[in-house]
């Protein structure tokens, strides 16, 4: 099941007519609220060159606006609370949350704005916005895949994404680091970021 409405590949070579929007896709046009309770926003960091660390935002509020017609009438926006960053370690949380890094005092928050959506086939899509980090702004693709939608038990309706992106944390001024005796760096530039969504749309 897709997000948003398109062409059938037969329909499209049979007919340039465009084809006829799925009631069910249609149902899910609106705006949503990500529910922070039952989703994720996760990062992933090799350390010292031989392991990863893995760790999360436990506090951001979202919300997102699902065009079931035109991917590209479709939005998302993020905030998310730097000072909740939870690596399970609080010596290292408080690391990550000094001037060696994020700064929270300062830049208490990261933000996400989208500025392009996309239907990529099936249940994959692609999200383009503005990361803002430390008060750099730089674009930020995300690759998105549908996981569904549902009515929950409190007559919630529900829908659900998995995301997933890379960057380099040096383009936002995220440049601490040391040098290993063995050759290398303690944190690696490359972060990999993760995103399990779940969005309750609104009345």
């Amino acid at each position: 099941m897709s997000i948003f409405g398109r062409k059938d590949t037969a329909d499209t070579a049979a007919s340039t007519t465009p084809a006829a929007v799925n009631p069910e896709l249609a149902a899910l046009t609106g705006d949503y609220t990500i529910d922070p309770a039952h989703s994720t926003l996760g990062f992933v960091a090799r350390h010292a060159m031989v392991t990863n660390v893995k760790g999360s935002f436990l506090d951001f509020t979202g919300s997102l606006h699902l065009d079931g017609e035109d991917p590209a009438g479709s939005t998302a926006s993020l905030d998310v609370t730097m000072e909740s960053i939870d690596t399970g370690n609080a010596d290292r949380d408080g690391h990550l949350k000094s001037s060696d890094f994020f700064k929270t005092d300062e830049f208490p928050t990261m933000t996400f704005r989208s500025t392009k959506a996309e239907a990529l086939g099936g249940d994959d899509y692609r999200i383009t916005g503005d990361l803002s980090i430390l008060g750099v702004t730089k674009p930020l693709t995300i690759e998105l895949e549908f996981n569904g939608a549902a009515k929950d038990p409190f007559g919630n309706e529900r829908v659900g994404f998995e995301g997933k992106a890379e960057i380099l944390r040096s383009e936002w001024g995220l440049t601490w680091n040391a040098a290993l005796e063995t050759g290398g760096v303690l944190v690696s530039d490359k972060i990999k970021l993760n995103f399990d969504i779940s969005a309750i749309k609104q009345a």
